[in-house]
């Protein structure tokens, strides 16, 4: 398959690589996992010098070892040979071996399901739009769906792609941010993770040595994924709640590798101690849970100033008209056309204040949030113009080929040609040379 080509080209480099250093079973097997992938001359001369350097220096000795590891390298690509019909491919033992299960067991996964993860992972870890393939002024039940799909393509149950595991994880932190309104109007605004700026209060650096055993305040990618599609509680990194064996919730906390550790079972039958000896472990209790409640404290102070916060945040916006953005507008300075909501534009404290005025005034709200919609949009054309530039790199190396032997040169250099869109808006901008 052509969609193959890149990754035979990969792995032919790095089996020469291999044969330069001398290890021939290493260079064998990438040489023959690109063969797999897509036959090309050069890796087939490249399998006959590594064959011949090989039993050069074996020598009689270990010309039997050889044999049997060009029959498993043979036996290997039969295996891990891809198919455009979506036939199930081999991991774990593969070539690189980075499809492995654990313990040694073999995880499949189809060519489908590999595109779905290497299409996640070309992506920048905060390009949480990207990653769910929806767009900025897309709504909440467009998210929801979007990620119901991936996150099923991506599970590390069924999907045993390399990189699998991965992908899921950035599809799950993607949900997370652009679920929540408040994380998402804040990561419009602002670009960025907004769950950065507050994981200096997570319970590790509360001070060395110190561990609950689980409260980080964000939920895993697994605890997501049973939330959502309905498959029981969240696990606590082996501390929290759970159910006892007498039917009564227990609590679990550890603290620090070399600390204590407080289990609490309430059961449904009667006391079994004296008074005395209950209120001697309560008070036991209470001194064991004493860091954690001045965590809490410490965590509930932090998030007080907010709770009295006046500011207004600025408008929602996009780049394409829909029934929700039903005003254009037109940025002062470069001129870029943006679509906002009237109502909420129109009626927003600050920025209504700025238009009845009539003017941009410097520093003012509207300069200010137009200054952020140009931001966004020049940070989105420069994301789109390094990866058209990738792309005609990948085409121009694809023609080259590996020694540039038999290359058309002029295709090459219409490639080289192309212009890429983006990067000719930025010029037209003069943001870019």
């Amino acid at each position: 398959m052509e969609s193959n080509k890149d990754e035979a080209l990969k792995c032919l480099r790095i089996a020469q690589k291999h044969r330069d250093a001398g290890n021939f079973p290493s260079a064998r097997k990438f040489c023959q996992k690109s063969l797999s992938l897509f036959a090309t001359p050069e890796a087939e001369k490249l399998r006959e010098s590594i064959e011949a350097a090989a039993g050069e220096s074996a020598g009689p000795s270990s010309s039997s070892g050889t044999a049997n590891a060009k029959t498993q390298a043979t036996s290997s690509s039969t295996e891990t040979r891809p198919s455009a019909t979506g036939v199930k491919h081999r991991g774990g033992a593969a070539a690189d071996g980075t499809a492995g299960g654990m313990n040694g067991n073999k995880r499949e996964y189809t060519a489908e399901q590999l595109h779905v993860v290497k299409r996640v992972k070309a992506c920048k870890a905060t390009r949480y739009y990207e990653i769910l393939a929806v767009k900025r002024d897309c709504e909440e039940a467009d998210i929801k769906k979007a990620y119901r799909k991936l996150a099923l393509a991506l599970h590390p149950d069924k999907n045993g792609a390399p990189g699998a595991d991965e992908a899921f994880k950035m599809v799950s932190k993607a949900f997370q941010v652009l679920s929540d309104p408040q994380k998402r109007a804040a990561f419009d605004q602002h670009g960025s993770d907004p769950e950065s700026r507050s994981s200096g209060m997570s319970s590790a650096g509360f001070s060395p040595g110190f561990s609950t055993g689980g409260f980080e305040g964000e939920m895993s990618p697994e605890d997501l994924f049973n939330m959502f599609f309905g498959g029981g509680g969240m696990a606590m990194n082996g501390g929290g709640f759970g159910g006892g064996p007498f039917g009564g919730p227990v609590f679990t906390a550890s603290f620090g590798p070399g600390g204590f550790r407080t289990t609490r079972v309430h059961t449904n039958g009667r006391p079994q101690g004296a008074a005395q000896g209950e209120q001697a472990q309560a008070r036991s209790t209470l001194m064991q849970l004493l860091p954690l409640i001045i965590l809490f404290a410490f965590s509930f102070l932090s998030v007080v100033p907010d709770l009295f916060s006046t500011s207004v945040p600025d408008p929602r916006f996009g780049f394409t008209g829909s029934q929700r953005f039903d005003l254009e507008r037109q940025t002062s300075n470069l001129g870029i056309k943006y679509h906002v909501n009237k109502h909420d534009f129109t009626t927003h404290p600050h920025i209504a204040a700025d238009i009845a005025a009539g003017r941009h005034r410097q520093g003012s709200a509207l300069s200010r949030f137009e200054s952020n919609v140009e931001h966004v949009y020049t940070q989105e054309l420069y994301s789109q113009c390094q990866q058209g530039i990738d792309r005609r790199d990948r085409r121009k190396a694809a023609e080259v080929g590996l020694f540039g032997i038999g290359t058309d040169w002029e295709k090459v250099k219409s490639i080289e040609a192309e212009p890429i869109k983006s990067c000719e808006e930025l010029r037209r901008m003069r943001l870019l040379k």
